[in-house]
Parts: C-alpha cells; sequence; structure tokens
C-alpha cells in the first residue's frame, strides 16, 4: 500500500468517525424524557408515553446513516466530493432531526386519542400542518438526495479506476425514491389549500406509504443490469 493510499484510508476514517459521531449526538436530541429526569411514576410514565415517537425518530435516523456507510463500502478513498457531501448529510440531518420528532409525536398523540404526549400542538391549524410537513419533507428529500449523490459519486469513481459500479448505481436508484417522494410530500402540503377538509392534510404524510416502490426501482434494476 502507497503513503498516499494510507493518507487517504485515514482520511476516509477520520470522515466516517465524525459522521458516526454527529448522528450519534442527533439522537441524543431524541431523548423521550427531555432535558430532565423524572422525579415520580407519574411523570416516569408519561415520558414513557414518548417512546412510540422516539422509537421511530430512531428508525428514520438510522436509516439515514445506515445509508452513509453502505456507501462507504462502495466508495473507499478520500474524495473532496464524498467528504462534503458527506458533511452536508449531517447538516441536514441536524435540520430534520426537530420536525421528524414533531411530526411522529403528534402521529401517535392522534392515534391514542391524546394518551401519548406530543410536544407539538396546532397553534395556528392548517397553517402548522403545512409548514410541519413542508419542513419534514423538504429536510427529508435534501438528505435522500445527498445520499443519492454520494452514490453517484461513488458510481463514477469506480467506473474511472475500472471497477464495476453496479451496486452503487442501484443504490442511488434507491435513495432516488424517497428523495423524490419528500419533493411530493413537500409540493402537497404547500399547495393543499387551508380552507381544505381536516382529513386532507394527513395526504402529505401518507405519501411516505410509496417507500414501497423501492422494491419494483430494485427489481427492474436488476433485470435490466443482471448480466453486466
Amino acid at each position: 500500500m502507497s503513503l498516499n493510499e494510507q493518507r487517504e484510508g485515514i482520511e476516509a476514517g477520520r470522515l466516517d468517525m465524525f459522521v458516526d459521531g454527529a448522528f450519534a449526538f442527533i439522537l441524543t436530541l431524541l431523548l423521550i424524557g427531555g432535558e430532565s429526569i423524572p422525579d415520580s411514576t407519574g411523570k416516569l410514565l408519561l415520558t414513557l408515553g414518548g417512546i412510540p415517537a422516539f422509537a421511530m425518530s430512531f428508525f428514520q435516523i438510522a436509516f439515514f446513516w445506515h445509508g452513509h456507510v453502505r456507501w462507504r463500502k462502495r466508495c473507499h478513498g478520500a474524495t473532496p466530493a464524498g467528504r462534503w457531501l458527506s458533511l452536508l448529510l449531517v447538516f441536514f440531518a441536524m435540520i430534520f432531526v426537530y420536525p421528524l420528532h414533531m411530526v411522529f409525536s403528534g402521529v401517535f398523540n392522534w392515534l391514542s386519542g391524546g394518551l401519548l404526549p406530543s410536544d407539538f400542538h396546532l397553534v395556528g391549524g392548517p397553517a402548522d400542518m403545512r409548514t410541519l410537513f413542508a419542513c419534514y419533507g423538504l429536510s427529508y428529500a435534501c438528505m435522500a438526495g445527498t445520499l443519492t449523490l454520494l452514490f453517484m459519486h461513488a458510481a463514477k469513481t469506480a467506473a474511472k479506476h475500472g471497477f464495476n459500479n453496479v451496486d452503487s448505481r442501484r443504490e442511488m436508484r434507491i435513495w432516488s425514491v424517497p428523495a423524490a417522494i419528500g419533493l411530493v410530500s413537500t409540493l402537497t402540503a404547500l399547495l393543499l389549500p387551508l380552507s381544505a377538509p381536516g382529513w386532507t392534510w394527513s395526504i402529505p404524510g401518507f405519501m411516505y406509504s410509496l417507500l414501497f416502490l423501492i422494491g419494483p426501482v430494485v427489481s427492474r434494476f436488476n433485470r435490466r443490469y443482471a448480466s453486466a
């Protein structure tokens, strides 16, 4: 291994440690107990009521973090593009965490009929829903879009060095699906009239059920490039 390759390996490792640490810090912002430790059983039960929202938020953050882990498996070197895109992913993640927790705490509060606690309160009615779904969808799309660009970079780097880049191109298409869904959800929230019936404000949220389209996208890609 050349000195340059060793240097690149060290730089890549430092970047990965920074990204991992940043995502770990982001998870601490989702602490179900907030800033204080419960000092009574009543407060303890109230705090535990935030577990469902915390679990879903945890899963979403882990989903994007694991995307970066998979990218590193396909792009071992340290490149300026990979470095800046990784930092951009962390930047968007630190924005995403706030609407993320508000959305899921609100959802579980609504599903439980108010039994589970929520930090989100609809003071402004539909206008608040529009703002929340727009912020959530846009930050979601930005994170997925950044991962799409990371895998695009990995595919170009592999092709440049004469390696097979099918896996990177597959991942690029996978992440383009949540990126597109996030954008469509955002546009839907912004275009819905404030006078629309209350149930219509669930449409931007239900659009994320379209993530099942990742399966058909991958299947089509595999059929097309089976012999690649």
